[in-house]
């Protein structure tokens, strides 16, 4: 019986406990009161006639619907995400002015309004362009000059989705096509421009070198190059006949008077002592 009877106690304990995660924070409901004491994670016992009010602490995503008004009269549907944070020090004076449901009674209205009087200041285009992060910067901006001072606080307010009239959508890639093709010509006229410079500078290149070969070149200049490719020549274990016009051992081009080449002195000394042989 006593067994029973201090099971009994024991579950009517626990029945009347009830545990603050640690993503959460609680404040106290006495008899209708809330107490200005935020109870932070753990378990806590309840009373009959109280009750603990559980707020998250956590990063919350609230999902959003709209239709946005643009700049230029059109009516576009969006999916949106707020990111948001509650001050847990400022959570009991939000739950005694506002109450629990602060979603629906504070957060959507001034979402609301702000994000049509932005959507208003920019076309519909914007939306798919990077003017996108613009807005939502403004977004957020704006609605937290309402909210933070109620402990609010908006960390991010996101363009998830755009839909836009078919008409306007077609309008709009049609011109994206055309300005990344102009974009792509840009570039072809660029490189063209560039190769024709190239070609500009290497013929100027040869153009003054070939000047400045043709007047350095002189008949000693000349005299001597044929000597150093003679020199050359010599080395080689080949036989080699050597055209010259019979006075120097030099290789010289025929003028218009000389009708053919005459072989080397050695050449003409060679062919008298055959001329002897025969005698």
């Amino acid at each position: 019986m006593k067994t029973y009877f201090y099971t009994t106690i024991l579950l009517a304990m626990l029945a009347s406990c009830t545990t603050v995660r640690q993503t959460e924070v609680g404040v106290r409901r006495n008899g209708g009161k809330l107490q200005d004491r935020v109870l932070e994670s753990g378990m806590y016992a309840v009373g009959p006639f109280s009750r603990i009010i559980k707020v998250p602490i956590r990063t919350v995503n609230l999902p959003i619907t709209a239709d946005l008004p643009t700049q230029e009269g059109l009516t576009v549907i969006t999916e949106m995400s707020i990111l948001y944070r509650l001050d847990k020090q400022q959570i009991p004076a939000l739950l005694k002015t506002v109450g629990e449901n602060y979603e629906q009674v504070v957060m959507l209205p001034v979402f609301r309004s702000v994000v049509r009087d932005v959507s208003a200041r920019f076309m519909a285009k914007d939306l798919h362009t990077s003017e996108r992060s613009k807005i939502e910067q403004v977004i957020k901006t704006e609605m937290d000059k309402y909210l933070r001072e109620k402990g609010v606080m908006v960390d991010a307010v996101l363009l998830k989705s755009v839909k836009l009239p078919q008409e306007l959508s077609t309008a709009i890639e049609q011109k994206l096509r055309t300005e990344q093709e102009s974009i792509r010509m840009q570039f072809v006229l660029d490189r063209e421009r560039q190769e024709a410079e190239r070609k500009k500078i290497e013929a100027a290149g040869i153009r003054d070198a070939q000047k400045i070969i043709s007047e350095g070149l002189n008949p000693l200049l000349l005299n001597w190059r044929a000597i150093e490719a003679f020199k050359e020549l010599s080395k080689s274990n080949n036989a080699k006949v050597i055209i010259t016009d019979g006075k120097t051992p030099l290789i010289t081009q025929l003028d218009d008077k000389t009708t053919a080449p005459v072989v080397s002195q050695d050449k003409k000394e060679e062919k008298k002592a055959t001329d002897k042989q025969k005698d």
